[in-house]
């Protein structure tokens, strides 16, 4: 493909540079266009060396202006004949330094080259990634439509103007001569006949204008649907998952672009139009095409402009509460925030259009669903002060909603059931766009949004705001949950995944996931054709439904073991069955750390021994829960984790990170570096912190345990431990599983009670208290005040 020609097909950030390239008169843009074949043919860079070949080329490139002014007389261009008449007298200049000219011509001709350069350099890096290539060379497309139609509208002004100056010149003629009375009839009927030619060469160029501005209205029309139909819907579904935490762009500056280029075409068409009444005022004449046409170019123009304004007004940042779970899960009288914006960015209107807020203007009729008032500052200014990108927005910071009182059911009231957190409910925002006559009443809506009057609620409301977006594409839906679709397995597993992304910056693997769906399913071969109905995630087991079990662990991941998760050194998702065929093919000390499937929001570890016999042995520790990581970091517990062996003497058993990473290799860079009495973890005694657990009390376990492989049969044992204990109810008291350990000193019960109060509040004591006590001895003490016993002496094979 010709050089020009590729220039002229480039996205619209190369194209600027090209306009920006040729903003001076030293090569005009329009011999470069009408003499780009012979441009590209020459040996310019030998011409700028060799004065003679500089000469000649100055020769031929004069011949070839005259060839295209004689070209543009035929046409009947009026303002080409002129201008190529104009460029020619400005190449005079270099008769007697035509190297010059060469070298210009050639100089110009690199920098085309290094645009092309540059277009090709982004198209490689862009074909290393695919999606992203998919998604940019869309962007292009519509770049390079938006840049074609600016060039129409262009080309545009430059027909009405020549079409101005035609009309012009026959009512200058005409008027002429009604003036001089002419009464020789043969001269008369010669004068009509040049007259008739020029109205009918008149009527010839409204009729090829008029096509051009329907030409330019079916292109601006395909825009429009592009833009409202296609970009703008998948922005809206893209925040909708952005919403419940899927990693999708929403930025609205490209949207934005292209809204206020199709809006800036359409206010020209209009005044094209003006500009055609106007010349009909002054010019008319029987059968004019523009008194037949104009009518329908009107109404066709102020109605895609109309759809494109009524678009445009969006809600940007979706309501959320400053310490809220996520959006959309608003609280009463706790103040929210939520920003709308228009993507028609007109700077004339900056602070001109007024928001409003208002609330569930069309409620359903169901019984018992609650009605809202909005309260604080209800109206804003469009304005571009407020954005970080220079956007027309109205950003509301400090709203709340009060319940207004309850009038009771009524006339056609439904009988749909809702719960509180099932309840969806709409803000409204609306505003007026006026400018050059034109004036359109825009609305802009929130996604449904969940309104709770309780911190309690606000768990079961963020589940609702997951399912909603990840189901539907009707934002309007406000009574949804009243017959709620169910989730396939890819579209549930993707959205579970999402939560740990948005979290912790690491999503769920395929592993992780199909333990997910063995625990909601069942062992299949394949979960894809599986679903996941509304009660099953949120309703089934009330108060510990699937949704509170998964969400429990996401907060303490989120909490207290992130970066751990984030370097995948946590397992996690590992049913017993699974980690038990992982372990028993390691070596000795292997450990991997799971969720706990019974407690919600608890973590355990798991590793492998070897028998007398030679065989493998897996032994389970009771989860740790939140209140256990409040106090000691998990990777500390793991670090200082003991237990008893038949001889008394303490042994780490967690020596691999399954599958093979030595443990201080996996962990190191978690540790604390102070020890004794510097160390954050144990100031009162001086020794190591140790969880000891001993061998020779371990019994056999209840089968109870959802976190043992099912058929698994264990001998019961004298007190229930760990997560057989959480199958009977509330895990035991400290005194009921707490037995002391033949190494502890008596003097340890001396001192705890002391001791706890200083876990509790250090600052009551004195700094001498934490110095050596030379009365104390060494030992491993089972978690301070701050583990319950159990999860230092309950072990499970």
């Amino acid at each position: 493909m010709a050089q020009w020609n590729r220039l002229t097909d480039l996205p619209a950030p190369y194209t600027q540079q090209l306009h920006e390239l040729y903003d001076k008169d030293a090569l005009p843009m329009d011999v470069r266009h009408y003499l780009s074949a012979w441009l590209e043919k020459q040996e310019w860079e030998r011409a700028a060396r060799d004065r003679d070949l500089a000469m000649a080329l100055f020769q031929v490139l004069l011949e070839n202006l005259d060839i295209q002014h004689s070209r543009f007389v035929q046409e009947e261009s009026f303002l080409m004949q002129h201008n190529i008449k104009r460029y020619k007298q400005n190449f005079q200049r270099y008769q007697e330094e035509p190297c010059v000219l060469a070298k210009t011509i050639l100089w110009f001709l690199e920098k085309e080259k290094d645009i092309l350069q540059s277009a090709d350099l982004v198209e490689q890096v862009e074909f290393l990634h695919v999606e992203e290539a998919m998604e940019t060379r869309s962007q292009q497309d519509l770049e390079r439509k938006m840049a074609g139609l600016r060039n129409d509208v262009q080309c545009m002004e430059h027909t009405m103007f020549c079409l101005e100056e035609q009309q012009d010149e026959f009512d200058f003629k005409y008027q002429t001569y009604k003036m001089e009375a002419v009464v020789d009839e043969a001269v008369k009927k010669d004068q009509n006949k040049v007259f008739q030619l020029l109205i009918n060469r008149l009527n010839e160029c409204k009729k090829s204008t008029l096509s051009d501005l329907n030409k330019l209205l079916d292109k601006t029309d395909h825009l429009v649907d592009i833009l409202v139909k296609k970009e703008l819907v998948e922005w809206q579904r893209r925040q909708q998952k952005a919403c419940i935490g899927a990693p999708d762009n929403v930025f609205l500056d490209q949207l934005e672009k292209g809204f206020t280029c199709v809006a800036v075409c359409l206010f020209q068409v209009r005044e094209f139009l003006g500009k055609l009444e106007e010349l009909v005022g002054k010019v008319s004449y029987e059968n004019d095409p523009v008194k037949a046409q104009k009518p329908t170019m009107q109404k066709r123009t102020d109605t895609l402009l109309k759809d494109l304004l009524k678009s445009s007004f969006v809600v940007e940042t979706q309501p959320s509460m400053p310490q809220g779970k996520g959006p959309l899960v608003l609280r009463t009288n706790v103040q929210f925030s939520v920003k709308t914006r228009l993507l028609v960015k007109f700077p004339e209107l900056n602070h001109s259009m007024k928001v409003n807020v208002s609330m569930d203007r069309e409620a359903p009729q169901i019984k018992g669903y609650r009605r809202f008032n909005v309260l604080g500052t209800k109206s804003k200014a469009l304005n571009m002060a407020e954005s970080q990108n220079g956007g027309m927005v109205a950003d509301f910071r400090h709203l709340t909603l009060k319940e207004q009182k309850s009038g009771g059911g009524g006339k056609g009231v439904s009988d749909i059931s809702l719960s509180v957190t099932e309840e969806l409910h709409i803000i409204y925002f609306d505003t007026v766009f006026e400018m050059k006559g034109v004036s359109v009443e825009l609305q802009a809506s929130s996604i449904p949004v969940v309104i709770i009057s309780n911190s309690s609620q606000q768990q079961s409301a963020w589940a609702s705001v997951l399912w909603f977006n990840l189901l539907s594409v009707d934002t309007k839906d406000v009574v949804f949950f009243a017959n709620s679709p169910a989730a396939t397995w890819p579209q549930f597993g993707e959205m579970l995944s999402w939560q740990f992304l948005s979290a912790t910056k690491r999503g769920l693997d395929e592993d992780q996931l199909e333990m997910i769906a063995h625990r909601l399913f069942g062992k299949q071969q394949k979960y894809d054709t599986c679903k996941v109905a509304w009660s099953k995630f949120s309703k089934e087991n009330t108060p510990d439904t699937f949704w509170v079990w998964f969400d429990g662990i996401l907060v303490m991941v989120k909490t207290y073991l992130e970066d751990l998760w984030r370097d995948g050194l946590i397992m996690g998702f590992v049913n017993k069955g699974k980690e038990k065929s992982l372990l028993k093919k390691k070596q000795r000390g292997t450990f991997l750390l799971r969720f706990s499937e019974s407690i919600n929001g608890g973590i355990t570890f798991s590793w492998v021994e070897i028998t007398i016999t030679g065989e493998p042995e897996v032994k389970t520790v009771q989860p740790f829960t939140k209140v256990d990581l409040s106090q000691i970091p998990f990777h500390e517990i793991i670090r200082n984790f003991q237990i008893l062996e038949a001889e008394n003497i303490p042994e780490n058993p967690l020596v691999y990170l399954y599958p093979n990473i030595p443990k201080d290799e996996a962990f190191r860079k978690y540790y604390s570096e102070k020890s004794g009495s510097d160390s954050p973890y144990k100031k009162y005694i001086k020794t190591k912190l140790m969880f000891v657990s001993k061998e020779n009390t371990l019994g056999a376990r209840s089968p109870k345990s959802s976190d043992m492989a099912q058929g698994e049969g264990l001998e019961p044992m004298n007190a229930l431990c760990g997560e057989a204990a959480e199958q009977n109810g509330s895990p035991p008291s400290p005194l009921e599983t707490y037995h002391t350990d033949p190494m502890l000193s008596e003097s340890f019960e001396a001192i705890d009670d002391e001791l706890l109060r200083y876990v509790n509040n250090p600052n009551i004591f004195d700094d001498d208290i934490l110095q050596d006590e030379p009365g104390l001895p060494v030992f491993g003490l089972p978690g301070f005040n701050c583990l319950p016993p159990q999860s230092c002496g309950s072990i499970f094979q």
